[in-house]
Order: structure tokens, then sequence, then C-alpha cells
């Protein structure tokens, strides 16, 4: 008879659990809101009063995840949002504004069928994923800027035209 030491079969136990934890989300994951998680700052008090006017539709999508502080999901995760993502820093990423919201096109992470945005120039800052099965992507960026106005803001998106010429080479 082998004797397995209570410590060694207390490992065992909870390895076991783990995997079978890791199973039960990887087959779980095309459940709305599954991976993604709260951003740093989502208890701030703006992202709550945000979550409070969360529309029932966005993009023509219903409003299926709030479960997680931060965060909502339209449909089978089409359209992702996150209040209290780290602040943007300057960036030459487009940006535009949507009825007095810049938003910064995210292209470096903006992949796998899906547009990243972020709010600019506000703090907390909302980002939002939304999905390429989204036709009306203006509209959502409508909509989520009335969402967002209350946001204070503290700066906002400047185009080339607004950057000062490098000074010319004396010589």
């Amino acid at each position: 008879m082998v004797r397995v030491s209570r410590a060694r079969r207390a490992v065992v136990a909870v390895a076991a659990s783990a995997l079978t934890a890791g199973v039960l989300v990887s087959c779980g994951a095309d459940y709305p809101g599954d991976g993604v998680t709260s951003p740093p700052h989502a208890g701030n008090a703006a992202c709550k009063q945000i979550a409070d006017r969360y529309p029932d539709r966005l993009g023509g999508q219903e409003l299926t995840f709030t479960d997680r502080p931060g965060v909502a999901v339209w449909g089978d995760n089409t359209i992702v949002l996150r209040c209290g993502v780290e602040l943007p820093v300057p960036t030459i990423d487009p940006c535009a504004t949507v009825d007095g919201v810049d938003w910064v096109f995210r292209e470096d992470r903006s992949k796998d069928g899906g547009k990243v945005v972020a709010t600019y120039g506000r703090d907390p800052a909302v980002e939002a994923v939304v999905s390429d099965d989204v036709a009306a992507v203006d509209d959502v960026l409508v909509d989520l800027s009335a969402l967002v106005k209350p946001v204070k803001t503290y700066t906002q998106c400047i185009n080339m035209d607004d950057v000062p010429p490098p000074p010319s080479p004396s010589g």
C-alpha cells in the first residue's frame, strides 16, 4: 500500500479543482462578459453614475451583462464597455470628436474583428470594443458620447494642424 501524506493530498485536490475550474471557464467563453475584467479604476464615482445610465440597446444589441463593476456588454460581447481604464497618454492614433467627446481609435489594439476606442481627456477613461458585426459604429459612438459626456474633461485631442512645426535647423 502506498501512503500519501495529507499535504500531498491537499496539493492534488487543489490542482484538480483548479483544472476543473479552468475547463468550466474555457467551455463558457462565449457567455457575455466572460474574460472581461473590471478596469483598475472601475470604482470611480463617475463610473458608477455611467452604470446607472447604460442604455438598454446599443448598436442594435441588447444589454446582456453588467455583473462586474465598470463593465457592460451588449449582445454576445458585440459591444464591450469598460469604465475606469488607465488614462490614454498623448498619441498619434486618430482621434475623433463626437458630440463634444474625444475618442481615440486604438489601432494597436483593434484586431480580431473589433475596433477599440477610448475616451481622451476625460477622467475616468472609458474604453469600448465594438465588433465588426456592428454596421453603424458612428451611431454607437453618438450613444456612448451621450453616456460619458458628464465625465470631467481635463484636456482634448489636437490634430496635426495644432502642432507647431519643429524649429528649423540653424546652420
